[in-house]
């Protein structure tokens, strides 16, 4: 029997990378977690890297760090595109750069306004995405991730803040309006997905979420059964409408995803 592959994630003090670490230990897989101090050293290393999960990347700080956001999904994943070794490379983008899209299916015409403060984070992505397909070895690929709802959920999203006010106060207010929607998807299904893509996949580009989007009305009601008092703000901002994520090419290999807010993670 050969030995399994030793699968490599960079961003692992992350979030979705730690969460892929404690999977694959759990699992008793061979794992090397690469975190920022460490991160110029394997970038020199010459060993063999395996597979490796490129989770490293800005979420709702990019605004603020222009330069930061194009360097963590661009120039660094160029450097690691180039490293020795590397012939499986799984790349996370995000379900946002359908912003502006009717329609969310892989093989969608994007568009994005370059005067548009909110595009710098699509077009790092979507920047990110061309290297990777751009390139003629068949294990690169991206994954266009949606919001992820589980344990340890960061207070830098929309739900995270929602449970951070609600374990401090029991409430929480919501200031888009209840008819705002977008995908959402567990993070149990995520860190399974992106371990798999590893191991095999028939396509280069996934969407990666359930294919459902839930309305912030629906995650109201998900929180109050969970005890939370939340209130909605008298002139609710308008919120980002996204189109329903097309799954199809996801869930045909890898199978159906479960309910993210099938969770209770108040206390967790």
């Amino acid at each position: 029997m050969s030995p399994e592959k030793l699968v490599t994630v960079l961003g692992a003090g992350g979030w979705v990378g730690s969460s892929v670490i404690s999977e694959l230990q759990r699992q008793g897989k061979p794992t090397c977690s690469v975190h920022r101090n460490n991160l110029e050293a394997w970038l020199k290393d010459t060993c063999n890297p395996g597979a490796v999960l490129y989770t490293i990347g800005l979420t709702a700080d990019f605004r603020a760090k222009p330069y930061e956001t194009i360097a963590a999904h661009v120039t660094l994943l160029s450097r690691v595109m180039q490293r020795p070794g590397v012939e499986t490379l799984i790349y996370l983008s995000s379900s946002r750069v359908y912003a502006k899209a009717a329609t969310a299916n892989e093989t969608t015409a994007l568009t994005c306004l370059s005067a548009d403060p909110s595009d710098l984070y699509n077009l790092s992505k979507l920047t990110g995405e061309c290297l990777i397909l751009q390139d003629p070895r068949p294990g690169f690929k991206a994954v266009r991730l949606s919001n992820v709802v589980g344990p340890g959920q960061p207070r830098t999203n929309f739900v995270g803040s929602l449970l951070h006010e609600v374990r401090i106060t029991g409430s929480a207010k919501i200031h888009q309006g209840p008819q705002t929607a977008k995908d959402y998807i567990a993070l149990s299904d995520v860190t399974r997905i992106l371990i798999s893509l590893t191991e095999k996949s028939k396509e280069r580009l996934y969407n990666l979420g359930t294919g459902k989007n839930r309305t912030h009305s629906e995650v109201a009601a998900w929180l109050k059964r969970q005890g939370a008092t939340i209130t909605f703000a008298d002139n609710p901002e308008w919120g980002p409408s996204f189109p329903v994520l097309d799954v199809q090419r996801l869930t045909s290999e890898y199978g159906s995803l479960g309910d993210p807010f099938d969770q209770q993670l108040i206390g967790m």
